[in-house]
This record gives structure tokens, C-alpha cells and sequence, in this order.
């Protein structure tokens, strides 16, 4: 790794660690969380005791501006799951087509990827508060509006295509805002299991969400759906509104935020294996093994029509959570990339075994086991991630992780749909996940880089 002169202050910036220990945190992040510890009482994860090890760590949540963006956080993706549900199965019930599912993964691909990467810019140069209110107003106007579509029964494809791309927009620039947020509210010592209940509320919505929002569309009308996500967002905008001023360092705050600022996020990214293959991982398994826009037709085709769409679609959650109620050993471990690629192979493995099933409750149990492993593989991406970087260049690696954590599954939607189409649910189903297991292993035997990083004691 060599150092990377910053195209934002003139300076150059070092990488967090030495090749020798690549990932550790750096002495100074070490102290805070120490001090931090010993002011709070709080014993740091590997001296928890008895049920406390195994337990989901909740420290953070002592901390009131992450509590509020939490609780806020909980309520709004809850409701976001009744949208995420609702579009693929009014554009199956529009087109009876698994193509046109597939195709709402690239309306939403490109803004997402250009206003993730310029978002997490604007992440590193704006007050993070301010960003975030605005990016969650503008889905919250989109929401509405895809609610006034289906009321009016306007039943247009094209115009359910446009609102996809326009809240992803939105939700590009909100993601990479909010995850950057985390490092300025809690310390450094407490940003794993920070990370572990964000990824573990969020799964959480995702079963109660789709669950509800099944019940909904098999009994009501589906825009009902859309209103729902629509009232959830006021607590999110109660927690921004509630975040203190979160604005740039000073060596950003007389800067416009262009091209220049993304194309240096990228090189220093370039200068990183660790993140690079860190991504590549997880794009693999996204892209690969992602089965989502083979719910609808999935549902209707073997498993009883709408009544099984929710639980098709909360399966993954379902198995995300069990792993995060019991994600106290998370932060011990300490060979995290070798532990990352390990997540992704067995979720490659779960998601192909599901496509077999003939029975729901066999098809949610191996999605449920995939769920687990992805919680565990985004936890230590994440993580990575936010101590590995430093704090002026955290927006745009936020940006970056953005695009691939929900760039991936989007073109995972598309590769899903369209081989669908060709040779048949089964063969992309199941063949996806073969193949995002065996590029993982690929990839750390070719890389070593990721499968030897570890974190100090």
C-alpha cells in the first residue's frame, strides 16, 4: 500500500495501518475507546461475561443522538420494506413478466451509482445533518407519489420504472450521509456493534415489513402499501432533525464538492486492497445469488400465490436477526476477512439449497441460514470500512459501500430475472448461488490480502 496525495487539502494522506497489520485500529481510536469504557462502565467485548458474550452488544444505544437515529431509523425502514414489496409485485401483476421485475433493479442501478459515489462527496463537504433531512424529504415525496399511482390506477411499467430510479437517487445520497454520521455520534471503540444493531434492526424491519405488507396486498388494496412507508418517515425525520450540527473538517469547509473529490475517493480506494476485494466479495455474492425478483413468480408458481410472497421476502431477515440477537462473539473475532469470505460462501450455498425447496417452510429455513450469513459478512464490511478510513474521506468510501451494498442487488435482480426468462426459475435460482460460493473462494486464494486481514487485541 503506498500513500495517496489528497486531492482536498494538498496533503497526503497515510494508510490507517502498516502492511504487517493491515486492518488494526490505529492507537489513538484504542485510547478513546478505553476511555470511554472506563467513564461508562462499560467492559469492552472480550472481557463480557456469561450470556453478555453471545447477547447482542446494546452500548451504543446509551448514547442519545445514535438512540434517536436508531428508533428513527427502525420505524422508517419498516415502512420502506411495504414499498419494496409492493413495486416488484405491481409490476409482476402489470407485465406478468420476471424481465420487467428484473428491469426495476437497473432503473434503480445508475442513480444509484452516480449519486452514491457524489453523495458520499457531499457527505465529506455539507453538515451531514442537513444532507440527510434533504435526501429523506425527496423519498418521502417519491413515496407519496408512487402511492397516487396506484390509487389512480394509472398502470403505466414505464412510470413505476421513472419512481424507482428517483427514489434510489434519493436513497443513494441518504445511505453513505446516515452511515457516516455513526463514527461522529459514538466511539470509536463501539462502531462493530454499532454497525450490529443497525444491520439487525434493519433485518428486523425486513421480517415484520414484508410479513405485514403481504397481508395487506393479499387483502387490501395495494396502495395502502405505499401510504404506510409514507407515515413511517416522520420518525426519521424526527431523529435528523433532533442530530446536532455534524459539519465538515475545516480543511473541507472552504471546498466545492465535483468530480475531483469522487475521482480521489476512488484512487484512494485503489490504494486499499483490503476495501477493494472487501467490495468484489460482495458484489459477487449480490450479484450472483441475489433471488429476490424470483419471489413473485416463485410464489405464485409453487408456493400458493400472494399468501406466500411476505415470508419469501422476509426470509433473509428472518435469519439476519437470529444472527444479530446472537452476535455478541462478532466483535472477538479477529481474522474478519478470513471470516467475510467464509459469510459469503455459506450464503452462496443456503440461498442455492432454498432454490430447491419444495415446501415454504424449507424455502424461508435455508433463506433464513443465508440471512445469517450475510448479517455477519456486511457487519465486518462495514466495520472495516469505518476504521480503516479516515474521517475526512468517510463520506465518499460510505458512497462507495452504498453503490455496492444496494447497487449489488439490483443488478442481482436483473441477472435473476432475465436468466429466469431464458432457462427457468430453478437454473437461475440455484446456479446463482453455486456461483457466488465458488467466486469467493476464488477470490481469496487469488487475493490474499482480505483472507489475512485481522484487527489487534
Amino acid at each position: 500500500m503506498t500513500s495517496t496525495e489528497s486531492a482536498t487539502s494538498g496533503k497526503r494522506i497515510a494508510p490507517r495501518t502498516s502492511p504487517e497489520t493491515a486492518g488494526d485500529v490505529d492507537e489513538a481510536r484504542d485510547v478513546l475507546a478505553g476511555h470511554v469504557a472506563e467513564e461508562t462502565g462499560a467492559a469492552p467485548a472480550e472481557q463480557r461475561q456469561g450470556w453478555r458474550r453471545v447477547a447482542i452488544d446494546t452500548r451504543p444505544l446509551r448514547h442519545p443522538a445514535y438512540r434517536r437515529m436508531f428508533i428513527g431509523s427502525a420505524t422508517s425502514f419498516f415502512g420502506s420494506q411495504f414499498t419494496a414489496v409492493a413495486v416488484p409485485v405491481q409490476m409482476y401483476a402489470l407485465t406478468g413478466s420476471n424481465g420487467w421485475v428484473g428491469v426495476l433493479g437497473v432503473a434503480g442501478l445508475v442513480p444509484l451509482l452516480v449519486f452514491a459515489l457524489w453523495g458520499g462527496a457531499l457527505a465529506d463537504l455539507l453538515d451531514r445533518r442537513k444532507l440527510l433531512l434533504v435526501s429523506s424529504a425527496v423519498m418521502w415525496t417519491v413515496t407519496l407519489a408512487l402511492a397516487v399511482q396506484s390509487f389512480l390506477r394509472v398502470d403505466s411499467p414505464v412510470l413505476l420504472l421513472i419512481l424507482v430510479a428517483l427514489q434510489s437517487g434519493a436513497v443513494a445520497v441518504s445511505m453513505p450521509t446516515r452511515s457516516a454520521i455513526i463514527s461522529r455520534i459514538v466511539p470509536a471503540g463501539e462502531i462493530a456493534q454499532a454497525n450490529t444493531l443497525n444491520f439487525t434492526m434493519s433485518n428486523a424491519a425486513m421480517v415484520a415489513g414484508p410479513l405485514v405488507a403481504g397481508v395487506i396486498i393479499a387483502n387490501a388494496d395495494i396502495s395502502w402499501a405505499y401510504v404506510v412507508d409514507a407515515l413511517s418517515f416522520t420518525a426519521a425525520m424526527w431523529a435528523a432533525l433532533r442530530l446536532p450540527a455534524l459539519p465538515p473538517a475545516k480543511e473541507r469547509q472552504a471546498r466545492t464538492s465535483g468530480l475531483a473529490d469522487v475521482v480521489f475517493g476512488l484512487r484512494y480506494l485503489a490504494t486499499t486492497p483490503v476495501l477493494m476485494l472487501s467490495f468484489a466479495v460482495d458484489i459477487a455474492a449480490m450479484v450472483l445469488a441475489m433471488p429476490r425478483a424470483l419471489f413473485p413468480a416463485t410464489a405464485d408458481d409453487y408456493f400458493g400465490g400472494k399468501g406466500a410472497i411476505g415470508w419469501l421476502y422476509a426470509a433473509i431477515a428472518i435469519g439476519s436477526v437470529a444472527a444479530g440477537v446472537t452476535s455478541g462473539w462478532v466483535a472477538r473475532v479477529r481474522k474478519q476477512g478470513a471470516a467475510l469470505i467464509c459469510a459469503v460462501v455459506v450464503w452462496g450455498i443456503a440461498v442455492a439449497a432454498a432454490g430447491l425447496a419444495h415446501h415454504l417452510w424449507l424455502a424461508v429455513l435455508l433463506l433464513g441460514i443465508g440471512g445469517a450469513a450475510d448479517l455477519v459478512s456486511a457487519v465486518y464490511r462495514q466495520t472495516m470500512l469505518q476504521t480503516y478510513a479516515p474521517d475526512e474521506l468517510r463520506g465518499r468510501m460510505q458512497g462507495v459501500f452504498t453503490a455496492v451494498v444496494a447497487g449489488g442487488p439490483r443488478l442481482g435482480d436483473l441477472r435473476a430475472g432475465l436468466t429466469a426468462d431464458k432457462w427457468g426459475t430453478t437454473f437461475s435460482w440455484v446456479g446463482g448461488g453455486i456461483a457466488a460460493s465458488i467466486v469467493a473462494v476464488l477470490l481469496g486464494i487469488a487475493f490474499p490480502a482480505l483472507r489475512r486481514y485481522r484487527v489487534s487485541r
